[in-house]
């Protein structure tokens, strides 16, 4: 294995739930009534050799389905970072879920870094169950396996490098092949947990997300998320409002859009 080298890693948020309640976001809550908002984000991972794009979010259409309006589409987020999506070589897709899967013809020249499990999982006898294929598209998988027909489809087993200093980690639990993110950066190792944890609290309490394959491998996969980071302080949820809060935006004009995750949070 390389060195690693060191990565910027931003985040870029692409909508937002405001109407949103704790018992959607917790297996067990006592204030079931109490609002808790969500976001939805898409993640860059760069330095001077290489560009990564973690997920790529849904569209418009996806949306209006599935009543959520989304504020921009992920590649408009991507190329206020100046990144553009149909240059891109490789995404990581860490689930296939509707919100994480959804515009990936938005990206025609990427090879997609999937977990076998993940792909299995998504034409499984699994999706005979209406509460386990409901947060999946049929598009978006007929689409991935476009891509891999293609020959754009890299997949992946366990844990492995993408590249020196990034790697994927097979978590499960949210689905049976989710996976995270590791990243090296200048303030150690930072984890995108993505929907591995959709909320610091998840972990912190923990309870896990009520949409979920199996809760046991959820609960583990928080502790494998805290062996991988540098600290608890390096572990990054997926959905979580509170992200932008902790880290700062690269530029005032981007606040609340595009933060940074590889420096140290604010306050």
């Amino acid at each position: 294995m390389a060195d690693p080298e060191a990565y910027e890693i931003l985040i870029v948020r692409y909508a937002h739930i405001g109407e949103r309640f704790r018992h959607q976001n917790f297996i067990m809550t006592d204030a079931h009534d109490t609002k808790m908002p969500i976001d939805f984000f898409v993640w860059i991972i760069r330095n001077e050799n290489r560009t990564l794009v973690v997920d790529t979010g849904f569209d418009h259409a996806e949306g209006e389905k599935r009543g959520r309006t989304i504020t921009r589409l992920p590649r408009e987020g991507l190329a206020m970072a100046n990144v553009d999506a149909a240059k891109v070589e490789d995404v990581i897709i860490s689930h296939l879920h509707f919100d994480h899967a959804g515009t990936i013809d938005h990206f025609p020249e990427a090879r997609f870094h999937l977990q076998d499990l993940e792909m299995r999982y998504s034409v499984s006898p699994h999706m005979c169950e209406s509460v386990l294929r409901h947060p999946y598209s049929a598009d978006h998988v007929k689409s991935m396996i476009d891509a891999l027909f293609e020959g754009r489809v890299a997949f992946r087993e366990g844990d492995e490098e993408i590249a020196p200093g990034i790697s994927v980690h097979l978590i499960g639990g949210h689905t049976m092949g989710i996976q995270c993110v590791r990243v090296f950066t200048k303030r150690g190792w930072v984890v995108l947990a993505v929907d591995s944890a959709h909320f610091y609290e998840n972990m912190e309490s923990p309870s896990p997300f009520p949409i979920v394959y199996s809760v046991a491998d959820m609960l583990a996969g928080y502790h494998k998320l805290k062996r991988l980071a540098q600290s608890p302080q390096h572990i990054i949820p997926g959905h979580d409002p509170l992200i932008l809060q902790r880290y700062p935006a690269v530029s005032p004009e981007l606040e609340g859009i595009i933060h940074r995750l590889d420096v140290e949070p604010r306050g």
